[in-house]
């Protein structure tokens, strides 16, 4: 076992673009509008493939199936056995869908699977902004009644953001992201997505897309009024300054900022994800070395050992544990 890259999977969008390519330099493999790289997914038809090391062309599944206790450690999979996360890249050139996940109360009775997240902006145009939970005092019926005449995104609480910025989103919040901005999403393994409003355009396939109302208003909190960017500060650790993103039952993510010439051990606590935000790295464990750059994921299994992470450059990574 050791550290382990993936070749990245990708899915156009009607609302992506081509800067997957232009930040991060990914083989999009055409010029369609490529709106999601997911870069470590063990989904049914999307398990990611290892590219690197003596166990390249092994799958994730494989890989759940065959090593789990060595590859988790602590961290539970999911219900069905599968990895507990799913690890993107987003490229937003225009709205998303408004849109909401089930929680797990109403998941399984909706037939879909709960989806906690998180988004990194890794990149924000001039203005961009995300829209998520319920401006105050919006009502389960003036929401209906804003559906029925096409003017819900009036309902939505949106927040302008900048490179940087973290928002949290648990199961049951209302959201969408806006134009102009790439994300790097932390996520509870699943694809469950309900469309409450999608601005009245048309899909790839030049008809409009589904939308999920009655799912939709099962799931929605709708007691989650204007909820706030994460507002932590960096901490200092040793020779790097850590800032605490989030802290939730499924995930933790902390963001890394490391200065030129550092040196610094990994965390003792299991199975870990590593995405590099800014410059370049290296993975050092007791069998070789693995160099990442901006936009690479990382995925460490918890048997890896003593392994420490190395800079040439200053640089900033999301550092990421599943429970």
């Amino acid at each position: 076992m050791h550290p382990f890259i993936f070749e990245p999977r990708f899915k156009d969008r009607v609302w992506g673009g081509h800067e997957l390519f232009t930040l991060y330099q990914k083989n999009i493999p055409h010029n369609g509008p490529t709106g999601e790289s997911w870069e470590i997914s063990d989904r049914p038809g999307d398990e990611s493939v290892v590219r690197n090391g003596p166990m390249a062309g092994k799958s994730l599944r494989w890989l759940m199936e065959h090593r789990p206790a060595e590859l988790l450690g602590k961290a539970r999979p999911t219900p069905e056995g599968r990895f507990p996360l799913l690890c993107k890249i987003l490229d937003a050139r225009d709205k998303l869908s408004l849109q909401v996940h089930p929680p797990k109360s109403k998941a399984v009775e909706l037939g879909g699977e709960p989806k906690t997240e998180m988004w990194y902006i890794a990149h924000a145009a001039q203005n961009a902004e995300l829209y998520a939970g319920l401006k105050n005092g919006v009502t389960k019926n003036e929401f209906e009644r804003k559906i029925a005449d096409g003017t819900v995104a009036d309902c939505f609480h949106k927040i302008a953001v900048a490179q940087g910025d973290t928002l949290f989103l648990p199961s049951g919040r209302v959201h969408a992201i806006g134009a102009g901005l790439v994300i790097f999403e932390i996520q509870q393994n699943s694809d469950t997505t309900y469309r409450v409003f999608d601005w009245n355009r048309k899909g790839l396939d030049g008809r409009p897309r589904d939308l999920h109302i009655s799912e939709s208003l099962a799931s929605i909190d709708f007691g989650d009024f204007e909820p706030k960017l994460v507002s932590t500060t960096f901490e200092n650790l040793g020779q790097i300054q850590v800032r605490e993103l989030v802290r939730d039952p499924l995930f933790d993510v902390d963001l890394w900022r490391l200065p030129a010439q550092a040196n610094h051990p990994t965390p003792d606590c299991g199975m870990q994800i590593l995405a590099v935000t800014n410059g370049t790295m290296t993975v050092q464990y007791a069998h070789g070395r693995e160099r990442l750059r901006k936009g690479d994921f990382c995925l460490l299994p918890s048997c890896l050992g003593e392994s420490s992470i190395t800079t040439e450059e200053p640089a900033e990574c999301l550092w990421v544990s599943a429970h």
